[in-house]
């Protein structure tokens, strides 16, 4: 989701379609792109004191939105960055989002540890 809960959302005319990332104008932001620029931004971000059963459905509809859109990869890889603390980005919702980075900082730091170990036993061999 790019625009914060309290702004206002343009709805497009035409649905949008899935064009390969490599085939789209590589001038043009990722965002204007994205199918949620046209969802209502209260799907995409929890009201405050929301119940569980309901947030758990608003996630599940945001998500069903993301699914559809062509740039869901570049939309997710933006929140992972940022970091987004709110909302669904990229077919993730925040704490979906707090998994990908721990495990991806796990997965870097045993990268790390096996580089050193390989650097030393081409050092002593």
């Amino acid at each position: 989701m790019l625009q914060p809960p309290h702004s206002s959302l343009q709805v497009a005319a035409v649905p949008a379609q899935r064009v390969p990332a490599r085939d789209r104008d590589q001038d043009a932001p990722w965002h204007t792109e994205a199918v949620c620029r046209r969802d209502e931004a209260g799907l995409f971000f929890a009201p405050s004191k929301e119940p569980t059963a309901a947030r758990l459905s608003r996630e599940e509809a945001a998500k069903r939105v993301c699914a559809r859109c062509p740039v869901m990869v570049e939309c997710r890889e933006h929140a992972l960055l940022q970091p987004e603390p709110y909302g669904v980005w990229g077919g993730l919702t925040a704490a979906e989002r707090r998994v990908v980075l721990a495990r991806r900082r796990r997965r870097e730091m045993d990268l790390k540890k096996t580089a050193r170990t390989t650097d030393r036993i081409a050092q002593a061999g």
